[in-house]
């Protein structure tokens, strides 16, 4: 089959069509021809995570974790899909990832593509929604039958905060303040069903008192950990901040400022499930309730743009620019 591979670590160019062999079923896997897949910022950070120039661990490495795409093949295991089923998933970073004309994926990681949405909306939603649901309701424990105080998200503009607004919104009910720091992006982030925007490179506390209000309950943040000082300052008593990104700036993560209102940190990671085999069933159940909320138009696709995946570098470039207003899709053409 072709797919789009690494040899080596490095910038967009290193990335490359060949030929490689069809995968190989496990029990609990489909084979997916993928119609259509979308680039997260994960794949940036893995094709340049190494010395540029430095072979990768395994050659070829094929990337991308979200698609959607039509069962070819099921392994002997299957239960929930069968061939000519329209599938939807982010899969699992520890196998070959889904920039190529055929992938393996365990069914249990995998929703039923959303009927009323083409493959390229659907291949927007998977990693994204995954991040924003677990996020929210697993590790913020938010109740979506019990709205309370207004819910700060970081970076409501991007890929995954595009859907964590519509989600908190428009599933949790909440009232969401989300941060942008451009005029399209705020019109953006209010388009998905953000109440109100501040801007993250201002003050955040003098900001969200401008708009009345005392603090936060709970915050999701999608952006680096330089900012975790703001976070902190408009968190309320006993109030909880998820994040979804690490790096260096984790090691040196000052959260003295937490114990005085007993304020609790927590991280959501998509790929412990599939990567550790924790309840991995969870996020088929999670991307077939999206699915339905995504074709009863509770939710909206974040899809902004699509590009053949012969413009995969591209894609690459646009979404390390810092600048991408949600999603990048890429036709498998």
């Amino acid at each position: 089959m072709k797919a789009i591979v690494q040899d080596i670590y490095g910038g967009p160019d290193v990335l490359h069509f060949t030929e490689v062999a069809m995968p190989v079923l496990r029990p609990h896997d489909l084979l997916v021809r993928v119609y259509a897949l979308s680039v997260n910022p994960v794949d940036t950070k893995v094709r340049s995570g190494g010395p540029p120039g430095s072979a990768v661990a395994q050659i070829p490495m094929i990337l991308g974790w979200d698609a959607a795409g039509v069962v070819e093949q099921t392994g002997p295991e299957v239960t929930r899909f069968r061939p000519g089923d329209a599938v939807f998933f982010a899969g699992d970073i520890t196998r070959a990832g889904s920039y190529a004309e055929y992938v393996a994926v365990d069914e249990r990681i995998v929703g039923h593509k959303p009927q009323l949405l083409s493959f390229e909306a659907a291949a927007a939603m998977p990693l994204t929604a995954l991040t924003a649901w677990e996020g929210m309701f697993e590790q913020l424990g938010i109740d979506p039958l019990a709205p309370t105080r207004p819910l700060l998200i970081v970076g409501g503009a991007g890929g995954v905060g595009s859907i964590a607004v519509q989600i908190a919104a428009r599933v949790a009910g909440r009232h969401v303040v989300a941060t942008a720091s451009r005029a399209e992006s705020a019109d953006y982030a209010r388009a998905m069903g953000a109440a109100a925007t501040i801007d993250h490179r201002h003050d955040f506390a003098a900001q969200v008192a401008q708009l009345g209000l005392s603090g936060f309950d709970h915050i999701f943040s999608t952006a680096q950990l330089e900012n975790f000082s703001q976070l902190v300052a408009v968190l309320n008593p006993l109030g909880k901040i998820c994040l979804i990104l690490s790096g260096p700036a984790s090691q040196a993560l000052d959260v003295s400022g937490l114990m005085a209102i007993r304020g609790t940190i927590t991280w959501e990671l998509m790929f412990t499930r599939p990567r550790l085999g924790v309840e991995p069933e969870r996020q088929g159940q999670i991307l077939d309730r999206v699915a339905n909320l995504l074709d009863a138009g509770v939710l909206t696709s974040t899809q902004t743009q699509v590009l053949s995946w012969r413009d995969m570098a591209e894609a690459h470039r646009r979404v390390e620019s810092g600048h991408t207003i949600g999603k990048i899709v890429l036709v498998v053409d």
